[in-house]
């Protein structure tokens, strides 16, 4: 099995919990922006495809059930011109039809690409839609009323280079569920020290986290993130 790269680790976890969620087209413009403050790592000569175009339609084709990069390409080479437009891939002058980026693109820009923002990107537009938001979160004074739990797991199909399988650890919503985070766990870390950075930027007030005995730490409770 060939190595994936841990963008391609986050997009299909997200898929993995994002099925139930609704997300129209309305909101493609919204995914776009988002993915469009990711840094592009290649040299902008050449380049045909915006790096959030290229993130989007992944995405898109990692949601429709692709699970490899080749699956990806074939996905996006036999997408509807409807949704193309959607997702903002390139428009040929002469022709005027949308194109999509050829297989070795999404290789090229999936294993280059800075995955923690495309994450944080991801997270934020899912945090979104299921109504995350610090006005509508219950006072100090009242019961959380929504839960988030915090669990690490091996992600089958995403192996590295080395053999071994990318390890990531997530934030999900009790309701849907969804995945409003993730962190990749390095073989020369743990899920302890990823736990701060990867709830650092959610707000929370109000919100229950439940997490695996392994958390049970001074620091973290320290913190009061439970």
């Amino acid at each position: 099995m060939p190595a994936q790269s841990a963008t391609f680790a986050v997009l299909s976890c997200t898929a993995a919990t994002a099925d139930e969620l609704p997300v129209d087209a309305a909101d493609c413009g919204r995914l776009l922006e988002l993915l469009g403050l990711v840094p592009d790592p290649r040299k902008r000569r050449g380049v045909r495809h915006s790096v959030a175009a290229v993130l989007a339609i992944a995405a898109a084709a990692v949601l429709a059930g692709s699970r490899s990069v080749l699956a990806i390409g074939e996905w996006a080479a036999e997408a509807p011109q409807v949704v193309l437009a959607a997702l903002r891939a390139r428009r040929n002058p002469v022709t005027g039809r949308f194109g999509a980026p050829h297989a070795d693109t999404f290789r090229r820009v999936l294993r280059l690409v800075d995955a923690d923002a495309v994450d944080q990107a991801i997270g934020v537009f899912l945090a979104e839609r299921v109504g995350i938001d610090a006005a509508e979160c219950p006072s100090q004074d009242t019961p959380a009323t929504r839960g988030l739990s915090v669990d690490g797991k091996a992600v089958r199909g995403a192996i590295q280079p080395d053999g071994r399988a990318v390890h990531l650890l997530a934030a999900m919503t009790h309701e849907l569920p969804t995945v409003l985070a993730q962190r990749d766990v390095a073989h020369k870390t743990n899920e302890i020290t990823q736990l701060k950075p990867l709830l650092d930027p959610l707000e929370l007030t109000g919100w229950a986290v439940t997490l695996d005995a392994l958390h049970a730490q001074r620091e973290t409770d320290r913190k009061s993130v439970v």
